[in-house]
């Protein structure tokens, strides 16, 4: 454990980002509660930022997470995210430099280190091993590693990249869980690569579109389990 973190591996993101809203993200963010309890898995639930108390006060198991903040201090800043209102409405976390959300190296660093003052535990994207390895040296507590061309498409990372990402991150400061995804839709995915050596992976619309989303997290989870226990 570092840092603000209390997540350890192995451990599943999800993201409904702007594919649900409303009710329907606490609905999520209960079927993942549900889950997590079940196969023992932790699970960083990012949530759209005007749900974060309400998914704080409906869950008692995820971890959850902002999907952005800035590096701003109480004062001037319309519409700018706080760091210190996310603490203030639950947030456990925040994630940074989505491929959606991308940051300069400088402005990341200010929010990394933003984010160590306040205590939310950070979770940073990379799309290239060369990024990984260079934001592995912010020290942040997690590290995305996600190729952006395929987020979204159904088209899975292999477990060359799993290897390589990890080693990347690893290298650099083996204390830094890593994240391997893009392209995550069911649970053989998920399967595939926890056994191929991930810390962690994760699903937005893999999730987010299902037909049935509490099955689908289920399913998910219990892949995440299964491939870790078979890992030891």
């Amino acid at each position: 454990m570092i840092k603000n973190c209390t997540i350890k591996a192995p451990f599943f993101e999800i993201g409904p980002k702007s594919y649900l809203f409303g009710d329907d993200v606490i609905d999520l963010a209960k079927a993942a509660d549900a889950a997590s309890a079940k196969y023992g898995v932790d699970i960083i639930f990012t949530t759209p930022v005007v749900e974060i108390a309400r998914v704080k006060a409906a869950t008692k198991h995820i971890h959850v997470f902002a999907p952005h903040m800035d590096a701003l201090r109480p004062g001037r800043g319309l519409a700018d995210i706080l760091p210190e209102s996310l603490v203030a409405a639950g947030a456990e976390g925040v994630m940074l430099n989505h491929t959606e959300k991308p940051l300069t190296l400088a402005v990341l660093r200010a929010t990394i280190q933003r984010a160590d003052e306040v205590g939310l535990a950070t979770i940073v994207c990379a799309d290239s091993l060369a990024e990984a390895g260079m934001i592995a040296r912010l020290k942040p507590n997690i590290i995305v590693a996600e190729l952006s061309e395929l987020i979204g498409t159904g088209i899975s990372i292999g477990p060359e990249y799993v290897e390589a990402a990890t080693k990347a991150v690893k290298d650099v400061d083996p204390e830094i869980l890593v994240l391997t995804a893009a392209g995550i839709s069911n649970g053989q995915d998920v399967y595939n690569t926890i056994k191929a050596g991930a810390d962690a992976t994760g699903s937005s619309s893999g999730v987010a579109k299902a037909a049935d989303r509490a099955a689908m997290v289920d399913e998910m989870i219990a892949a995440v389990r299964k491939a870790w226990n078979e890992r030891k």
